[in-house]
């Protein structure tokens, strides 16, 4: 059966994820989380997607991202995802796949929901148990992000810099919003999102981008449709 095409608005941010195969490390020194990210910096710029936030974990990745033309999410992440392998399988002697198939992504809609995604990236390793503040995590954009750590992989969301004009005003607002951990519903919310390919919004936004791509981004009702007993 061949693969659905992946859905990339140009302009519209996504919420990218991928994972080592079978939940197996991919990094496993600072070397490793370099080299990924350097690659990432040298990729997005080349096929055009501006990232704005991110974290690595030891066995799956993160990304906030906006592509800014055709397919740009897909051809990146494909060159990003080959590259890394032949570095990972060279240094440690290994053969075989790295990645679980193919990333997962899923739209994300501006208004509301993209600061939730930067939320619930960067708080990724404080739900890890790995820290206790995301400012300890050094593989992540929360740095960058809140506490004004120059970046050039770092593409600041319009969302971002509409938190204030003032760059130190901006950074305390944003760092305030990290203060409490996403509700459970959110955080249930993005993951189904991001496993079926969706979107996370509102339902009209949901109807704009079927309406956009002419592909179903309502859920489905589960189950046998209601029979009548006559």
């Amino acid at each position: 059966m061949p693969r659905s095409p992946r859905i990339c608005p140009i302009g519209i941010p996504q919420h990218v994820i991928q994972r080592g195969n079978n939940r197996h490390v991919c990094f496993t020194s600072e070397q490793d989380f370099k080299a990924y990210a350097g690659w990432l910096k040298d990729y997005s710029r080349k096929f055009h997607v501006e990232i704005h936030a991110w974290v690595f974990m030891t066995n799956h990745v993160h990304l906030l991202c906006t592509p800014q033309k055709a397919n740009a999410v897909s051809l990146m992440m494909q060159s990003l995802g080959r590259q890394y392998v032949r570095y990972f399988n060279y240094t440690y002697k290994r053969t075989g796949t790295l990645w679980e198939g193919r990333f997962k992504s899923c739209l994300v809609q501006t208004e509301e929901y993209l600061i939730q995604l930067y939320r619930y990236i960067e708080l990724n390793p404080v739900r890890a148990n790995m820290v206790n503040d995301p400012a300890e995590y050094v593989w992540s954009s929360y740095q960058i992000n809140a506490l004004g750590k120059a970046s050039q992989l770092c593409t600041p969301h319009q969302v971002y810099l509409s938190i204030s004009n003032d760059p130190q005003a901006r950074q305390s607002s944003y760092r305030a919003l990290f203060q409490y951990q996403l509700d459970s519903k959110m955080i249930n919310d993005i993951r189904q999102a991001t496993n079926k390919g969706m979107v996370i919004g509102s339902d009209t936004f949901k109807d704009q981008i079927e309406k956009l791509t002419g592909k179903t981004m309502h859920p489905k009702k589960m189950g046998r449709p209601f029979k009548l007993i006559e």
